[in-house]
């Protein structure tokens, strides 16, 4: 792991991004409730959280980091692309102040939240995928404020 005793504790603040692509079928039974595993998008919520607190465990040189919050939200899309999918967007931002950011808590909180959709849709539609996961933006530490173009 990387030394970061001698980093000043700073307010730092990471947002990130991915999204699940899936058939509208898949999407119109998620919003009116019909998957059989429960509310998909209360427990996918829920998952990115802890996953975002277990993120050491995951990552191997990554710090334990205390979060200060973390939250997720859905953004649904139910106009088919061009490959005839619909898709949920998954947006998380991760808060600390510490010496070390949350850049990979926050991804590790979209990916698990994706995952999650992945389980609990799998039965419908074993055609979903991931894209786009990625780092929008951050601040806080000696490299300042970084914001995806």
């Amino acid at each position: 792991m990387v030394d970061v005793s001698a980093k000043s504790a700073t307010d730092r603040v990471a947002t990130a991004q991915g999204r699940v692509f899936m058939m509208p079928e898949t999407l119109e039974k998620v919003q009116r409730g019909k998957i059989a595993k429960g509310d998909v998008l209360a427990v996918a919520q829920v998952a990115g959280i802890m996953g975002a607190k277990r993120t050491p465990d995951l990552i191997p040189m990554c710090h334990p980091v205390l979060l200060t919050s973390i939250d997720l939200t859905f953004k649904e899309e139910p106009q088919p692309d061009r490959e005839g999918r619909c898709s949920i967007t998954i947006t998380a931002t991760a808060k600390t102040t510490g010496q070390t950011g949350v850049e990979m808590e926050a991804m590790t909180a979209v990916s698990v939240a994706a995952l999650t959709i992945y389980d609990m849709c799998k039965a419908v539609d074993k055609g979903m995928s991931f894209s786009d996961i990625a780092l929008l933006s951050k601040s806080g530490g000696k490299s300042g404020t970084y914001s995806r173009g």
